[in-house]
């Protein structure tokens, strides 16, 4: 049998993988456990999707090899959903290319633009993938720490000279996973006249901007002027419409960049299955108020969440977008340790922050994917730890 490639040897261990295990550990053992640790909403898909895929499935033009690029009425509706959402212009032939899920269209990126040696700059505590893609590349991530004191944002005048010399793409992410940090149409503005001074890609996740709250509405860093000479970015409809088994996003912006992506995956994939692409036409051209319930649902939960964690002495803050709460650990624990002593004497499941990062160490990420009673559930068996 053969051995493992260096490719594959020098990636870490994917948090969500050992996640699960862990809670499969405690399940087998009768644990009544409250999972609070992968992001994935369970709420259900809306209705009105589900039916548009049931009735794509009976086309017996779906049911072949989908083009890589996406069906141009997929790519129309994200064009116009882009339109009345940011105020957009964007050609649905040349500026958009579909997704099986932004995870996959992330983590091809750099195979498009990525030759060994070049430097990516990667955010930290963040999503693992954009790490892992760069390592798939074989180029060599330059991480960005994320500090509460800066708002979670980079710091990039603090970024080495010679690090910049050699930089090809700057990843940002933003609502963020994990801290729920958002980032305003000026912060996007120096991005792009960093970008455009030193000749970086900007790599935009933009996963979560339609989980928000309050009255801060997250932007497209394709709003700022300029953008669309160096930015991609990235959309999901796992997050906004509840189908993350779905898997279907897509990104959009500078045609160059679309196109670069478009080849690695005109030679990888076959593109998404065309009856979840008409589902997903559902989604973005249908009746957005399921939207507006998923953030009043998970607003809720988080009001649960943030009311119940401050009473028992918790440093946090409450989050303006993600379904994510981001806290700092009682003194005296590791991250590891209190995400363990939670899973062993409470039955629940958090991420502990240094999984996303060494800058994630002191914290803990909970996810707002259970219903009001079973958040409270937890506040109350966090509270019985007496800590």
């Amino acid at each position: 049998m053969g051995c493992f490639s260096q490719r594959l040897k020098a990636l870490p261990p994917y948090l969500f993988v050992e996640l699960d295990r862990l809670k499969a550990e405690a399940v087998a053992q009768g644990v009544d456990v409250i999972d609070l640790g992968i992001g994935d909403p369970d709420l259900p898909t809306p209705p009105h999707i589900v039916e548009a895929a049931i009735e794509a499935l009976k086309k017996p033009e779906n049911h072949h090899y989908p083009s890589s690029v996406g069906m141009l009425a997929f790519r129309e509706a994200a064009a116009s959903w882009l339109k009345k959402r940011f105020g957009l212009n964007v050609d649905p032939q040349k500026e958009i290319v579909t997704l099986i899920g932004s995870k996959e269209g992330i983590a091809h990126f750099p195979l498009a633009f990525i030759d060994p040696g070049d430097i990516v700059l990667v955010p930290t505590p963040a999503y693992p993938v954009y790490h892992i893609g760069t390592l798939f590349a074989q180029g060599q991530t330059y991480f960005m720490p994320l500090y509460e004191k800066n708002g979670f944002l980079p710091d990039l005048e603090a970024l080495p000279p010679e690090i910049l010399k050699k930089a090809k793409i700057l990843w940002l992410n933003y609502p963020n996973n994990p801290t729920s940090a958002v980032a305003d149409l000026d912060f996007f503005k120096q991005v792009v006249a960093f970008a455009q001074k030193h000749q970086l890609i900007v790599a935009h996740d933009a996963a979560y901007t339609e989980l928000y709250f309050e009255d801060f509405i997250p932007p497209s860093i394709l709003q700022v002027e300029g953008a669309q000479e160096v930015a991609i970015e990235f959309h999901s409809l796992s997050k906004t419409y509840c189908m993350t088994g779905w898997r279907i996003g897509f990104a959009v912006g500078n045609q160059h960049l679309i196109e670069g992506l478009t080849k690695v995956k005109n030679n990888v994939d076959s593109g998404v299955f065309q009856a979840v692409q008409e589902a997903g036409i559902a989604a973005l051209s249908g009746d957005q108020a399921c939207v507006e319930n998923f953030r009043q649902t998970f607003k809720g939960r988080r009001d649960v969440v943030i009311e119940g964690l401050k009473k028992l002495g918790f440093d946090l803050h409450p989050p303006l977008a993600t379904f994510y709460v981001w806290a700092k650990v009682p003194e005296g624990y590791t991250s590891a340790d209190f995400s363990a002593k939670l899973l062993k004497e409470a039955g629940i499941v958090v991420t502990p922050g240094h999984g996303f990062g060494d800058p994630g160490e002191g914290y803990f990420r909970i996810a707002l994917t259970v219903d009001q009673k079973r958040l409270e559930e937890a506040i109350s068996r966090i509270a019985d730890l007496k800590l």
